[in-house]
């Protein structure tokens, strides 16, 4: 019932209900309701039917299961596309993700992972786009390092020495660290060997970014 807390709080203010108003239609005190709502306890759940006919909405609504249905769709939709990459075949990842963007536009995910199949493909200011507007949208950590990396040859690409080794510089220390990836562009890299080093950081785990 992970999603329970901020769904209860959602479903009251949308009816204009106080906390007091839950606890007097269940019998219960409204200091319950609101250690739901922070999710510092949960209600039994014999109470769930009876609050979900006080919002008038569903159970599965409530408790947030079409959030995780939502997330386990969004799930296959990125282990299919990274599929298609591990063995090449960027044309069907990318029309997996441009498909996945129509339902999912604002998804950093699906951002990110459509912007790191057009890099595979060698589509460098489209990709550049992409991951400019997702990186701030991302809350996973390893996924933004992954996209900085692969921004910093991007740059190079493109003739943006200073951004490339600025954003560099700011990389954390992890498989694409500071301390790899600054040595490798302050090389006379060939356009080839770019394209190597993005395939080794997108390509280097079957999980893809996601």
């Amino acid at each position: 019932m992970f999603y329970l807390p901020e769904n209860l709080k959602k479903y009251r203010l949308l009816k204009n209900l106080t906390q007091e108003d839950v606890a007097g239609y269940l019998g219960i005190t409204s200091q319950s309701v609101s250690k739901w709502e922070r999710g510092e306890s949960y209600p039994d759940i014999t109470f769930l039917p009876a609050l979900a006919n006080i919002f008038e909405t569903s159970i599965d609504l409530l408790i947030g299961m079409d959030t995780i249905r939502a997330e386990e769709t969004r799930f296959s939709i990125h282990k299919k596309a990274v599929a298609y990459q591990q063995c090449g075949d960027y044309d069907l990842a990318e029309k997996t993700y441009r498909d996945a963007l129509l339902i999912y536009p604002n998804k950093p995910g699906m951002i990110l992972g459509l912007a790191s199949t057009l890099a595979l493909k060698g589509n460098t200011d489209e990709a550049i786009e992409l991951m400019e507007r997702g990186l701030p949208l991302s809350i996973n950590e390893k996924q933004k390092a992954t996209i900085r990396a692969t921004l910093c040859f991007l740059y190079l690409k493109v003739g943006m020495e200073d951004k490339a080794n600025r954003l560099a510089s700011e990389l954390p220390h992890t498989r694409e660290s500071r301390e790899v990836i600054q040595p490798l562009i302050q090389q006379k890299l060939s356009d080839f060997e770019m394209d190597e080093n993005i395939k080794a950081i997108l390509l280097g785990s079957e999980k893809g970014i996601w």
